[in-house]
Protein backbone atom coordinates (compact mmCIF):
# COMPACT_ATOMS: atom_id res chain seq x y z
CA UNK A 1 0.00 0.00 0.00
CA UNK A 2 1.27 3.54 -1.13
CA UNK A 3 1.77 6.21 0.99
CA UNK A 4 -1.03 8.29 -0.43
CA UNK A 5 -3.05 5.54 0.21
CA UNK A 6 -2.53 5.20 3.58
CA UNK A 7 -3.68 8.84 4.33
CA UNK A 8 -6.13 8.85 2.26
CA UNK A 9 -7.12 5.55 4.06
CA UNK A 10 -6.68 8.00 7.54
CA UNK A 11 -8.82 10.64 6.29
CA UNK A 12 -11.73 8.77 5.77
CA UNK A 13 -11.58 6.95 9.23
CA UNK A 14 -11.58 10.49 10.75
CA UNK A 15 -14.54 11.47 8.89
CA UNK A 16 -16.13 8.29 10.01
CA UNK A 17 -15.25 9.08 13.68
CA UNK A 18 -16.13 12.63 13.55
CA UNK A 19 -19.56 12.06 11.82
CA UNK A 20 -20.34 9.65 14.81
CA UNK A 21 -19.47 12.41 17.42
CA UNK A 22 -21.83 14.72 15.19
CA UNK A 23 -24.40 12.65 15.46
CA UNK A 24 -24.31 11.64 19.20
CA UNK A 25 -23.74 15.38 19.86
CA UNK A 26 -27.24 16.06 17.66
CA UNK A 27 -29.10 13.24 19.31
CA UNK A 28 -28.42 14.43 22.63
CA UNK A 29 -29.51 17.60 21.55
CA UNK A 30 -32.44 16.68 20.51
CA UNK A 31 -33.32 14.81 23.40
CA UNK A 32 -32.93 17.87 25.60
CA UNK A 33 -34.83 19.55 23.39
CA UNK A 34 -37.82 17.05 24.23
CA UNK A 35 -39.96 18.55 26.79
CA UNK A 36 -40.46 16.11 29.58
CA UNK A 37 -43.46 14.57 30.48
CA UNK A 38 -44.23 16.86 34.04
CA UNK A 39 -43.84 20.05 31.49
CA UNK A 40 -46.27 18.80 28.88
CA UNK A 41 -48.87 17.88 31.18
CA UNK A 42 -48.40 21.67 32.89
CA UNK A 43 -48.88 23.30 29.83
CA UNK A 44 -52.23 21.40 29.43
CA UNK A 45 -55.16 23.86 28.95
CA UNK A 46 -57.49 23.90 32.16
CA UNK A 47 -60.33 26.15 32.87
CA UNK A 48 -60.80 29.46 34.28
CA UNK A 49 -56.72 29.30 33.42
CA UNK A 50 -56.38 27.53 37.28
CA UNK A 51 -53.30 25.53 37.50
CA UNK A 52 -53.78 23.98 40.96
CA UNK A 53 -56.41 21.06 41.75
CA UNK A 54 -60.34 21.92 41.97
CA UNK A 55 -59.76 21.01 45.86
CA UNK A 56 -57.18 24.42 46.32
CA UNK A 57 -59.71 26.43 43.44
CA UNK A 58 -62.54 25.91 46.15
CA UNK A 59 -60.59 26.91 48.82
CA UNK A 60 -59.78 24.04 50.84
CA UNK A 61 -60.87 22.72 54.13
CA UNK A 62 -63.93 21.62 54.89
CA UNK A 63 -66.36 23.78 52.50
CA UNK A 64 -64.53 21.92 50.10
CA UNK A 65 -64.71 18.50 51.05
CA UNK A 66 -68.35 19.13 51.60
CA UNK A 67 -68.71 20.41 47.77
CA UNK A 68 -66.49 17.60 46.10
CA UNK A 69 -68.28 14.67 48.41
CA UNK A 70 -64.88 13.65 50.43
CA UNK A 71 -67.44 12.92 53.38
CA UNK A 72 -70.16 11.64 51.75
CA UNK A 73 -72.66 11.42 54.97
CA UNK A 74 -72.39 15.12 55.69
CA UNK A 75 -72.21 16.13 51.91
CA UNK A 76 -75.79 14.37 51.73
CA UNK A 77 -76.96 15.80 54.89
CA UNK A 78 -76.27 19.39 53.91
CA UNK A 79 -78.00 18.69 50.15
CA UNK A 80 -80.89 17.25 51.87
CA UNK A 81 -80.93 20.03 54.98
CA UNK A 82 -81.25 22.38 52.37
CA UNK A 83 -84.04 20.31 50.05
CA UNK A 84 -86.28 20.03 52.66
CA UNK A 85 -85.95 24.28 53.62
CA UNK A 86 -86.85 24.86 49.75
CA UNK A 87 -89.96 22.09 50.12
CA UNK A 88 -90.74 23.65 53.36
CA UNK A 89 -90.71 27.68 52.20
CA UNK A 90 -91.38 27.38 48.68
CA UNK A 91 -93.56 24.45 47.99
CA UNK A 92 -95.37 24.41 51.07
CA UNK A 93 -95.54 28.08 51.81
CA UNK A 94 -93.92 28.11 55.22
CA UNK A 95 -92.78 31.35 56.39
CA UNK A 96 -89.40 31.52 58.20
CA UNK A 97 -91.12 33.02 61.39
CA UNK A 98 -93.72 31.05 61.63
CA UNK A 99 -91.08 27.94 61.21
CA UNK A 100 -89.04 28.95 63.65
CA UNK A 101 -91.75 29.99 66.36
CA UNK A 102 -93.38 26.26 65.85
CA UNK A 103 -89.78 24.68 66.23
CA UNK A 104 -89.07 26.09 69.44
CA UNK A 105 -92.57 25.81 71.04
CA UNK A 106 -92.20 21.82 69.92
CA UNK A 107 -88.98 22.46 71.45
CA UNK A 108 -89.95 23.75 74.79
CA UNK A 109 -92.15 21.60 75.08
CA UNK A 110 -90.48 18.43 75.14
CA UNK A 111 -88.30 19.43 76.97
CA UNK A 112 -90.24 21.04 79.72
CA UNK A 113 -92.30 17.21 79.67
CA UNK A 114 -89.44 15.26 79.90
CA UNK A 115 -87.96 17.73 83.12
CA UNK A 116 -91.27 17.33 84.70
CA UNK A 117 -91.43 13.69 83.59
CA UNK A 118 -87.71 12.96 85.44
CA UNK A 119 -89.24 14.58 88.49
CA UNK A 120 -91.82 12.60 88.79
CA UNK A 121 -90.41 9.15 88.59
CA UNK A 122 -88.44 10.36 91.34
CA UNK A 123 -85.24 10.56 89.18
CA UNK A 124 -82.50 13.84 88.51
CA UNK A 125 -83.67 16.24 86.09
CA UNK A 126 -81.84 16.26 82.73
CA UNK A 127 -78.89 18.58 83.15
CA UNK A 128 -79.14 20.80 79.63
CA UNK A 129 -75.47 22.26 78.70
CA UNK A 130 -75.14 26.26 78.31
CA UNK A 131 -74.69 27.35 75.25
CA UNK A 132 -72.86 30.38 74.00
CA UNK A 133 -71.83 31.37 70.37
CA UNK A 134 -68.04 32.16 70.31
CA UNK A 135 -66.44 35.54 69.52
CA UNK A 136 -63.87 34.19 67.28
CA UNK A 137 -65.33 32.68 64.74
CA UNK A 138 -68.02 35.33 64.22
CA UNK A 139 -65.42 37.79 64.25
CA UNK A 140 -63.63 36.22 60.96
CA UNK A 141 -66.38 36.07 59.30
CA UNK A 142 -67.41 39.34 59.61
CA UNK A 143 -63.38 40.70 58.44
CA UNK A 144 -64.02 37.89 55.37
CA UNK A 145 -67.46 39.39 54.76
CA UNK A 146 -66.24 43.23 54.97
CA UNK A 147 -63.14 42.13 52.53
CA UNK A 148 -65.02 40.91 50.15
CA UNK A 149 -67.62 43.67 50.37
CA UNK A 150 -64.32 46.52 50.14
CA UNK A 151 -63.11 44.78 46.78
CA UNK A 152 -66.42 44.43 45.43
CA UNK A 153 -66.76 48.09 46.04
CA UNK A 154 -63.27 48.71 44.18
CA UNK A 155 -64.38 46.59 41.05
CA UNK A 156 -67.12 48.32 40.45
CA UNK A 157 -65.73 51.50 40.88
CA UNK A 158 -63.33 50.78 38.21
CA UNK A 159 -66.02 49.53 36.13
CA UNK A 160 -67.88 52.79 36.44
CA UNK A 161 -64.99 54.89 35.83
CA UNK A 162 -65.13 53.47 32.22
CA UNK A 163 -61.26 52.54 31.18
CA UNK A 164 -61.95 48.90 30.95
CA UNK A 165 -64.72 48.14 28.28
CA UNK A 166 -64.45 44.84 28.41
CA UNK A 167 -65.07 44.23 31.85
CA UNK A 168 -68.10 46.88 31.94
CA UNK A 169 -69.87 44.70 29.45
CA UNK A 170 -68.85 41.31 31.11
CA UNK A 171 -70.97 43.04 34.45
CA UNK A 172 -73.71 44.25 32.57
CA UNK A 173 -73.94 41.21 30.50
CA UNK A 174 -74.08 39.04 34.15
CA UNK A 175 -76.45 41.33 35.72
CA UNK A 176 -79.10 41.47 32.41
CA UNK A 177 -78.53 37.46 32.83
CA UNK A 178 -79.13 37.54 36.19
CA UNK A 179 -82.35 39.70 36.06
CA UNK A 180 -84.12 37.24 33.31
CA UNK A 181 -83.34 34.51 35.98
CA UNK A 182 -84.97 36.68 38.49
CA UNK A 183 -87.94 36.68 36.38
CA UNK A 184 -88.03 32.99 36.22
CA UNK A 185 -87.59 32.68 40.17
CA UNK A 186 -87.66 33.86 43.42
CA UNK A 187 -84.66 34.49 45.49
CA UNK A 188 -84.89 31.20 47.36
CA UNK A 189 -85.41 29.29 44.69
CA UNK A 190 -82.25 30.76 42.66
CA UNK A 191 -80.17 30.22 46.05
CA UNK A 192 -81.42 26.19 46.64
CA UNK A 193 -80.19 25.98 42.51
CA UNK A 194 -76.81 27.62 43.37
CA UNK A 195 -76.32 25.38 46.45
CA UNK A 196 -77.32 22.37 44.16
CA UNK A 197 -74.78 23.30 41.21
CA UNK A 198 -72.27 23.65 43.85
CA UNK A 199 -72.78 20.01 45.20
CA UNK A 200 -72.78 18.46 41.60
CA UNK A 201 -70.88 20.39 39.35
CA UNK A 202 -67.36 21.18 40.77
CA UNK A 203 -67.59 16.90 41.70
CA UNK A 204 -68.46 15.92 38.24
CA UNK A 205 -65.55 18.54 36.57
CA UNK A 206 -62.98 16.57 38.68
CA UNK A 207 -64.17 13.31 37.72
CA UNK A 208 -64.11 14.37 33.92
CA UNK A 209 -61.44 17.25 33.68
CA UNK A 210 -59.60 15.36 30.86
CA UNK A 211 -62.53 15.58 28.84
CA UNK A 212 -63.77 18.78 29.38
CA UNK A 213 -60.95 21.05 29.40
CA UNK A 214 -60.56 20.44 25.28
CA UNK A 215 -63.77 21.51 25.09
CA UNK A 216 -63.67 24.18 27.17
CA UNK A 217 -60.48 25.40 25.16
CA UNK A 218 -61.90 25.08 22.00
CA UNK A 219 -64.95 27.20 23.49
CA UNK A 220 -62.56 29.59 25.32
CA UNK A 221 -60.63 30.21 21.44
CA UNK A 222 -63.91 30.64 19.84
CA UNK A 223 -65.47 33.20 22.35
CA UNK A 224 -61.83 35.06 21.60
CA UNK A 225 -62.54 35.31 17.69
CA UNK A 226 -66.06 36.46 18.05
CA UNK A 227 -64.71 39.06 20.46
CA UNK A 228 -61.67 40.10 18.61
CA UNK A 229 -64.08 40.70 15.26
CA UNK A 230 -66.72 42.24 17.50
CA UNK A 231 -63.87 44.22 19.38
CA UNK A 232 -62.70 45.74 15.53
CA UNK A 233 -66.05 46.71 14.22
CA UNK A 234 -68.01 48.19 17.28
CA UNK A 235 -65.40 48.21 20.27
CA UNK A 236 -62.54 49.72 19.06
CA UNK A 237 -64.61 52.90 17.94
CA UNK A 238 -66.11 53.74 21.22
CA UNK A 239 -63.90 56.63 23.12
CA UNK A 240 -62.81 54.81 26.58
CA UNK A 241 -62.00 56.81 29.33
CA UNK A 242 -63.10 60.04 30.68
CA UNK A 243 -63.09 62.83 28.23
CA UNK A 244 -59.99 65.37 27.85
CA UNK A 245 -60.50 68.83 28.21
CA UNK A 246 -59.81 70.78 25.20
CA UNK A 247 -57.20 72.57 25.44
CA UNK A 248 -57.27 76.29 25.35
CA UNK A 249 -56.21 78.34 22.27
Amino acid sequence: MTEHEEKKHEESLMEKIADKIRGHDSSSDSDDDKPSESSIKAKVFRLFGREKPVHHVLGGGKPADIFLWRNKKISAGALGVATVMWVLFELLEYHLLTLVCHLLILALALLFLWSNAMTFINKSPPNFPEVHIPKDPIMEFAQALRFEINRAFVVLRNIASGRDLKKFLSVIAGLWVLSIVGNWCNFLTLFYIVFVLLHTVPVLYEKYEDKVDPLAEKAMHEIKKQYAVFDEKVLSKIPRGPLKEKKKD
